[in-house]
């Protein structure tokens, strides 16, 4: 049966197939929960997947298709092992990846606190940041990633990369932003909710997704058992926040009027 058939009759019955054939390229997907078996699809590697961290491909494959088209530029400003930059290049994209530690020769050295990019001169932007200091990603001073997300600074310290990646975005174009909250010593911090705190100054809402978190050590057998015994909850999915930079002088609507179609309970 050829694939195209295939991909009707799991349309027709409300299913998505959550694995991707070597070659192939995966779905767009539908809804807002995103589960993917792993870290990079297709034929050639995406970014490196033994990184600390490593961004899941399947998430800039979608941002990307949704919301850019051929030729378009697309920003990663904390490129990691260069996931979006594979991703662009193989779907006809232009890229800058940067990062304040750079592990490969095509990833810029550059703090994304102050990127050297004009304004509104970007399509879309990436962004897989730091959600605590529970990772070593490199040994730079100035990493965000050394700042607890207990500590304040490090949300002033992202607000900053914020601001930034709000100028050099088009007016209407959309920023991604990928992160997780933290749960650590029987103190739960909410780092999603208090990151999207800060972009919600910058930018409008587009949506909200829950990422599965796959590959993390805590993924195994004992730490179920301790989560069970000691009463805690391992994380289990990040946010991936969609927003979009405001265009220039459009007025927000005061009121919309929804008809919405109700049906009767039996």
């Amino acid at each position: 049966m050829k694939r195209n058939r295939q991909l009707s009759l799991f349309e027709e019955e409300g299913f998505v197939p959550t694995e991707v054939e070597e070659g192939e390229k995966p779905l767009i997907e539908a809804t807002t929960l995103w589960d993917y078996p792993t870290q990079s699809y297709g034929k050639t590697p995406k970014g490196d997947n033994k990184y600390p961290g490593v961004t899941p491909a399947f998430i800039i494959y979608n941002l990307v298709q949704r919301y850019t088209k051929p030729g378009d530029l697309v920003v990663d400003p904390m490129a990691g092992s260069g996931t979006t930059i594979d991703v662009c290049k193989e779907e006809g994209r232009r890229v800058i990846g940067y990062d304040i530690a750079p592990v490969r020769p095509d990833i810029i050295q550059n703090d994304s606190r102050k990127i050297s990019l004009d304004d509104n001169s970007v399509d879309m932007i990436f962004v897989d940041s730091p959600y605590s200091n529970n990772i070593k990603y490199n040994d730079h001073p100035d990493c965000i990633g050394k700042i607890s997300c207990e500590d304040e600074r490090f949300f002033d310290e992202l607000e900053k990369v914020m601001k930034e990646c709000n100028r050099i975005l088009k007016p209407g174009k959309v920023l991604g932003w990928l992160i997780g909250d933290q749960w650590v010593k029987r103190k739960f911090t909410p780092v999603g909710f208090m990151v999207y705190e800060r972009l919600c100054k910058y930018f409008n809402t587009v949506d909200i997704i829950c990422v599965v978190r796959r590959s993390q050590t805590s993924n195994t057998a004992v730490w179920y058992y301790r989560a069970r015994k000691f009463n805690f909850f391992l994380r289990g999915f990040k946010y991936l926040f969609i927003m979009q930079k405001p265009n220039v002088g459009l007025e927000k609507e005061e009121h919309r009027e929804i008809k919405w179609a109700y049906y009767e309970r039996k």
